[in-house]
């Protein structure tokens, strides 16, 4: 076989090799994270839902005031706060998402 062809086979396995290992490292490193990020996309998947979902929002607010119709106003306002908070959160995250 041609030298070259040699020296470029042996860099071609001992490149393999190293980057086999480097695989491994990195898995063992990761693995610390993989709970607290699975928390984090349960987290943001639920965010996620109740951004397309505002309705959900309004409807669990306003459960309450169908038991105690008295209550109706101080559930609107908790409702509308609850709206323009989701509203907010959504807008920030589309900004951010763009910007990235």
């Amino acid at each position: 076989m041609n030298p070259a062809l040699t020296r470029i086979a042996e860099r071609r396995a001992e490149l393999v090799a190293r980057a086999a290992s480097q695989r491994a490292a990195l898995g063992r490193h990761v693995e610390v994270w993989r709970r607290p990020l699975t928390f984090v996309d349960k987290g943001l998947g639920v965010l996620r839902y109740v951004g397309n979902h505002p309705a959900w929002i309004l409807g669990g607010a306003l459960a309450p005031s169908a038991l105690q119709p008295g209550r109706l106003g101080s559930w609107l306002r908790r409702g509308f706060l609850a709206f323009q908070v989701v509203s907010r959160l959504r807008s920030a995250h589309r900004s951010r998402q763009e910007r990235s």
